[in-house]
């Protein structure tokens, strides 16, 4: 990147501010960040650390690593915006280094960035081998041609799975166990397409061809097997619409609650 970084900086004077008050993690602190010039450079390594596997050298996925994230400057600010996105919607997270040394949900969104341009310049088995990777280390299995926007949050990231032609647009958030996943065997475009700004809850299944319209909310254990209109609520088993969410891009505000089915209320 060009010109002065921001939330490099800012990264770097927290790694600073938390060996200061925990000098037990000073070692750790400079290895993770302060040793490295750019953002880039630090995940690729932690990523790689995190990543190795039989037969596979950490510092050999670094060096790959480091190429992938340097090689595109919409990548670094996708990385970026992920990074904000996690510090924004989790209540329990007001630092932007707790992610980047942290936080799972955050590593296989990035681990699934660069298999997917792995993916896509040919280098298939690497990139099985890191969604490989990335289902047993981090619990996370994104299929590495799957395609994913910008802004995104895994909040805790474990047993999310999203299938091979899935789509998610740019600031939606995923809770736990949510999958975005086919109906059966088929071929070809199979999986959902999940519009900008949509929040979806914890352990909801998406299942098919379908669209989460812009703006809409899927609440925790839902299974949804058709369209939800954009700025709509669906909830249920199956999935049905309940409402409108209060804000017009609910995965910024990340309120689970829906609206109890008419004649229920507790």
């Amino acid at each position: 990147m060009s010109g002065p970084d921001a939330t490099w900086e800012r990264i770097r004077e927290e790694a600073c501010e938390e060996a200061e008050r925990e000098p037990v993690l000073a070692g750790f602190l400079d290895e993770a960040i302060l040793n490295h010039a750019s953002l880039e450079s630090a995940l690729a390594a932690h990523l790689g650390a995190r990543l190795a596997g039989v037969g596979v050298a950490p510092e050999a996925l670094r060096v790959v690593f480091e190429e992938v994230l340097t090689g595109d400057a919409a990548l670094g600010e996708a990385v970026r915006a992920d990074l904000t996105a996690v510090r924004d919607r989790d209540p329990a997270c007001a630092r932007l280094s707790a992610p980047l040394l942290y936080l799972k949900g955050f590593h296989a969104i990035e681990v699934h960035r660069i298999a997917h341009v792995l993916w896509n310049t040919g280098r298939r088995g690497l990139a099985q081998f890191l969604q490989n990777r990335s289902s047993e280390v981090l619990g996370v299995d994104i299929h590495p041609a799957a395609r994913v926007g910008k802004g995104i949050f895994l909040d805790h990231g474990t047993g999310v799975v999203v299938g091979e032609t899935a789509v998610i647009e740019d600031d939606v958030s995923l809770l736990q166990q949510v999958t975005l996943g086919g109906t059966g065997k088929q071929t070809g475009d199979r999986h959902p397409k999940v519009r900008a700004g949509v929040l979806i809850a914890a352990g909801a299944k998406i299942l098919g061809n379908i669209e989460i319209g812009t703006g809409a909310k899927v609440g925790a254990g839902s299974v949804v097997l058709r369209d939800v209109p954009p700025h709509t609520t669906a909830v249920g088993v199956p999935a049905r619409v309940v409402g409108s969410p209060k804000a017009d891009q609910p995965a910024l505000e990340m309120d689970q609650s829906v609206p109890p089915p008419a004649g229920e209320g507790i």
